[in-house]
Formats: structure tokens, C-alpha cells, sequence
């Protein structure tokens, strides 16, 4: 295991990757849900995991990351820390539930509060348009993304 940050994300509108591109900037390797394998997973020291809410639940594309990782990971993440960022267009609580639920098998250990990010995209057009997100709540990314960087290879987490 090294001592880096794994920011794991998945984006259909933008959102949720102009969230992932900003932590990164904070520190971390930034990859995409589809190419994350239990590899990555097992030598990153802790985890960002940045995502849509979809329908009330993780996106597809995250929840089929977690699925194929989950087994090959099972038993070997105990303890690591992570912290969650989901950008949704009401209130995202489906989807971060789900998430602690998967990280909690895992026996992951969140280390900061959940960031929902409320785009409040509530009409099909809206819903499908790509995302802006606000400037302070990017900043929010990226220091989220600073501090569980240098927590984790500090030793804190």
C-alpha cells in the first residue's frame, strides 16, 4: 500500500467531474469509475469517491465499479479512510447511503462529512444539461481532496 489518495469518479452532465478534476487539485490520483480496478484500490492509502446521484441511487457506472471491485477487495481495505461527493439534482441522500452502506462492508472509515452537492436540476432538460457548479462549492473539492491527502499520508487518517 502507498500513501496516496484514490479519487474514484463518474459523471454523465460534468458535474460530478469538475468536483473530481477540483480535488484532485488538492492532491490525489484522479480515476474514472469504469477504469479503477481492485488493484488501484488496494494500493491507494484512502479513497474519494465523487458521483451522480442517479434515481435516487449511485450511478451505474459507480455501482458496477463497486461491484466488480467489492469481492477482490474484500478484507484488504479495513480501516483506510474515505470521504464521498455526490453531486445531485435534490437532495443525494439515496446515493450517499447507498455508498456508506458499500463502504461499510469494506470496513472503510469515513473521515469527513458528506459534501451532496444540490445542482437542483429538477426537469428532464435541466437534468440531462451539462453541469456548472458553483465556485465556493469547487473549493469545497479541492479542499476536501487537500486534506484527505495530506491526512492520509500524514499518518492522521
Amino acid at each position: 500500500m502507498d500513501a496516496a489518495l484514490l479519487i474514484i469518479w463518474h459523471s454523465r452532465t460534468g458535474g460530478s467531474r469538475a468536483l473530481a478534476a477540483a480535488a484532485a487539485e488538492g492532491g490525489g490520483r484522479l480515476v474514472a469509475a469504469d477504469a479503477v480496478t481492485p488493484d488501484d484500490l488496494i494500493a491507494a492509502g484512502g479513497y474519494l469517491f465523487i458521483g451522480p446521484e442517479n434515481l435516487a441511487a449511485l450511478s451505474g457506472a459507480m455501482k458496477e465499479m463497486f461491484d466488480r471491485c467489492y469481492y477482490p477487495c474484500l478484507g484488504k481495505l479495513e480501516g483506510r479512510p474515505y470521504a464521498t461527493i455526490i453531486c445531485a439534482g435534490s437532495d443525494g441522500e439515496g446515493a450517499q447511503r447507498q455508498l456508506d452502506r458499500i463502504a461499510t462492508g469494506w470496513r472503510l472509515k469515513r473521515v469527513a462529512d458528506p459534501m451532496i452537492v444540490n445542482t437542483a436540476a429538477q426537469t428532464p432538460e435541466a437534468i440531462l444539461a451539462p453541469k456548472t457548479i458553483a465556485p465556493d462549492r469547487l473549493a469545497e473539492a479541492r479542499d476536501l481532496g487537500a486534506a484527505l491527502a495530506e491526512g492520509i499520508v500524514a499518518g492522521i487518517f
